[in-house]
């Protein structure tokens, strides 16, 4: 039974030879001709830095550095492609599963996506596909926006036997974002959900929680249902992207009793208005590429913000002091302040604006330009003054410290009224005049 015991060993080291040496064995050579099917297949160039065959635990080709793009665009750190060994005998091959680490993908190449997609295949619908994938994995995955980054996530997606996507999951490795697809005849739904989560791209805004369900297609989504717990309100509403010609955006938010000062420092750091603030959000996009989407983005609210203050301004002392160089510092206090927003291109406009408190009324429209420089005028109407003549006043200054000056009508008036009746009196009654054939004077010029 020696030469048994003898032929049994040499197999197991045969064996033992030929799981081993795949761990070394190198298939560079293949990779020019690699990189050029891949650069036809997604019309950019694709680089591959290394292939190897392993053997354990069952045999596999990890391919290392993957580049598509001039720029980058696309970065696979590690590829891992495992086969069913038995479908390799047959015309039909089939891959049980991909394995990608360290994927990092830019805005631009996510526009791609739907192209690549699309790319034509050489199989007739006819016949089953020369290559058939399962199941993809991903591991540590980077979305970048700009300077925002979405990631690192895993995720997971089925393919069934045409090579559609099947039931797909999406999982941020912190736990504070899932989302879940799965095919519904021609179309996907979707199922979204987050916690203590912040916005990657755009403003920085963060949700207690966050629910989203809708529909996909090939070349749009639709979020039928949008809710969010945020700064102590809530914001609920609807949600559609288009893809198509171009990127479309748009979506419809009922936003409830959020806390005003926590929204307004994502426009400025210094900048204070307290309040609950409740309104109706209509945002839209329109640009060429993903990547311009949220520089393209128009936001149009109505609003109305009850019981809070403005901080960096006193309005009803601008109005009755009528510093000549302007009033800064101090607070306002308001029992509502309203008006209209519209944000686009970095600067936003506050029109039909309206504050009252006890003693103060006061409405106008300010400007806030892209460099958070102020520009506009505000009617004040003081009602100790005995008068609903109200004193204009000009606005100026940033965000960071917010300027109020009197115009030069007010100022004359003023002047006048000193002179008449004396301080105090007659400057308060010379400046409400003066304010009142300023306004009269403008409304026939523009007549």
């Amino acid at each position: 039974m020696k030469w048994f015991r003898r032929l049994l060993i040499a197999l197991t080291l045969l064996l033992a030879a030929a799981l081993a040496l795949p761990l070394f064995v190198s298939f560079d050579d293949y990779i020019p001709q690699i990189e050029k099917e891949a650069s036809v297949r997604l019309k950019a160039p694709v680089s591959v830095k290394s292939i190897r065959f392993g053997a354990l635990p069952l045999p596999h080709v990890t391919i290392d550095g993957i580049k598509v793009g001039t720029t980058d665009d696309v970065v696979l750190g590690k590829v891992r492609v495992t086969p069913d060994i038995l479908s390799l005998l047959r015309t039909a091959k089939v891959i049980k599963s991909v394995e990608i680490e360290s994927l990092t993908l830019t805005a631009a190449a996510l526009a791609s996506v739907p192209a690549w997609s699309k790319a034509e295949s050489t199989s007739s619908p006819a016949e089953p596909p020369p290559l058939r994938v399962e199941s993809i994995l991903l591991s540590g995955a980077v979305i970048v926006f700009g300077n925002g980054r979405f990631g690192p996530f895993d995720a997971r997606v089925g393919l069934d036997a045409n090579g559609e996507a099947a039931e797909s999951s999406l999982t941020m490795q912190d736990g504070t974002f899932k989302a879940f697809i799965k095919p519904d005849q021609s179309n996907y739904l979707i199922d979204a959900s987050a916690k203590a989560w912040t916005l990657p791209f755009g403003l920085p805004i963060s949700f207690d929680e966050l629910t989203i369900k809708g529909t996909a297609t090939r070349d749009d989504v639709a979020l039928s249902q949008v809710g969010a717990k945020l700064y102590g309100g809530t914001a609920d509403g609807k949600a559609a992207l288009n893809w198509h010609d171009g990127m479309q955006a748009q979506a419809n938010l009922d936003i409830n009793h959020v806390e005003t000062q926590k929204v307004a420092s994502l426009l400025s750091p210094t900048t204070q208005v307290s309040g609950m603030l409740s309104g109706r959000a209509v945002l839209s996009a329109s640009a060429p590429a993903a990547a311009q989407l949220v520089s393209a983005l128009r936001l149009e609210m109505p609003f109305q913000v009850q019981d809070g203050i403005i901080h960096g301004v006193d309005i009803q002392k601008a109005a009755t002091s009528l510093i000549k160089q302007g009033a800064t510092g101090g607070t306002t206090r308001f029992d509502q302040l309203s008006g209209q927003l519209i944000m686009e291109h970095g600067a936003y406009r506050f029109t039909q604006l309206k504050i009252a408190s006890g003693a103060l009324a006061a409405d106008g429209n300010v400007d806030v330009s892209p460099t958070k420089e102020l520009s506009g005028r505000v009617n004040v109407q003081i009602k100790a003054l005995g008068s609903s003549a109200g004193i204009p006043l000009n606005v100026s200054g940033t965000l960071d410290a917010p300027l109020l000056y009197p115009t030069g009508g007010t100022m004359a008036g003023a002047a006048v009224g000193t002179a008449i009746l004396g301080p105090g009196f007659g400057t308060s009654v010379g400046a409400k005049v003066g304010g009142w054939a300023e306004r009269l004077l403008g409304k026939k010029r523009e007549k």
